[in-house]
């Protein structure tokens, strides 16, 4: 299904709008999600090869998930197992609905494999995902795989009383996923980044550990960070969120910086305002996980995210300290054959390299 999705679906989508294509597919994978024999063929194809690992307390088949931000209302769960992922990421929700920024405000490059969006958290909110999700919990159809939670700040919430808004959508969901990521660092929300700072750091961690407190089962809290923070401040955060009792990091989220581009399109596509990943990314992202990892010194899991489009890109990532790994861009430009692309990679490289288990092989590099 790689070629096919390579020179007749993608070349098709290419002449559609970015953000119409984005959901054509999720809608049209919303539809699987309610076929059990749809999801039975789909695992045969795309079925992706064991390679467990513990992360969090939780057996992950593989290390591969997918991203936030392309099932942003968590309606097509049910299908990405199907295509191989072994957790998936759903978001970002806010506590209340939000319409997020003015088409267009998605674009890709074929060129350079890159994607820039400035979509501003659109969604329909914590309250009405919440719904959905029961739902689906209620009919038995809850995916077999963790499932995490990006939760990010309201657009009409200021900074001040971010910390009690994104508890309310912690709250709300705490039933609705394994895992939360408290998003503090999409480029696309007016002065959020401004939340990756100690003091704010720390009140965000805190206010949603003490709905965790007040419910059952410790659900890990994780932290999502821009890979435009200086070394300095970077470390400086993640020591405040440890301090506060962070479960884990995602490195990284999209960044507003350029490469020099190689062509005239890419020129153009590089002007436009939003969040870059893609290849691009990719290097950026690895040196964020190497910084992180070689702080923390193990004290809590590093999730790799940003650009990671290979079982060579997946490879660096987990060697320089990431546990567990995560692809967007890459599903766009390569369909969902690079899950099992990547996986199968993975694992040939773990034979061929002397681990015993994928665990051995995280921050390897950095020793």
């Amino acid at each position: 299904m790689g070629l096919p999705y390579r020179f007749l679906i993608r070349p098709t989508l290419r002449f559609i709008d970015s953000e119409k294509a984005h959901n054509l597919t999720v809608n049209a994978l919303t539809k699987m999600a309610e076929n059990r024999p749809t999801q039975k063929i789909l695992n045969s194809i795309y079925g992706t090869p064991n390679l467990p690992i513990t992360v969090f307390g939780k057996l992950f088949r593989h290390p591969l998930g997918l991203a936030a931000g392309f099932d942003k209302s968590a309606q097509a769960i049910g299908a990405w197992p199907a295509l191989g992922f072994s957790w998936v990421e759903y978001g970002g929700v806010t506590r209340y609905p939000q319409e997020g920024n003015a088409k267009p405000r998605m674009f890709r490059s074929n060129k350079d494999y890159a994607l820039i969006n400035r979509m501003g958290f659109n969604n329909p909110g914590a309250q009405k995902i919440r719904d959905t999700l029961t739902k689906r919990q209620t009919a038995g159809k809850w995916p077999n795989v963790p499932i995490a939670a990006n939760i990010g700040r309201s657009k009409t919430v200021d900074n001040e009383r971010a910390p009690n808004d994104y508890a309310e959508t912690f709250g709300l969901l705490y039933d609705h996923a394994d895992i939360f990521v408290l998003n503090v660092s999409s480029p696309n929300t007016p002065g959020l980044r401004a939340l990756q700072e100690d003091d704010h750091i720390r009140d965000v961690v805190r206010s949603c550990k003490s709905v965790r407190d007040r419910r059952s089962g410790l659900k890990p809290i994780l932290l999502k960070f821009s890979p435009d923070l200086p070394r300095d401040e970077l470390l400086s955060c993640a020591g405040a969120a440890l301090s506060a009792g962070v479960d884990g990091f995602i490195a990284s989220n999209t960044t507003i910086s350029r490469p020099p581009p190689n062509s005239t399109s890419s020129r153009d596509f590089y002007a436009e305002q939003g969040g870059l990943s893609g290849r691009p990314l990719h290097d950026k992202s690895l040196q964020m996980i190497g910084d992180l990892y070689d702080s923390i010194g193990g004290k809590v899991p590093i999730v790799g995210c940003g650009g990671i489009d290979s079982a060579e890109t997946a490879w660096d990532a987990i060697r320089n300290g990431s546990s567990l790994i995560q692809l967007y861009s890459a599903m766009v430009f390569q369909g969902p054959s690079v899950v099992k692309s990547v996986t199968k990679g993975l694992k040939s490289k773990i034979d061929n390299s002397g681990f015993t288990d994928l665990q051995e092989a995280v921050g390897y590099s950095r020793a």
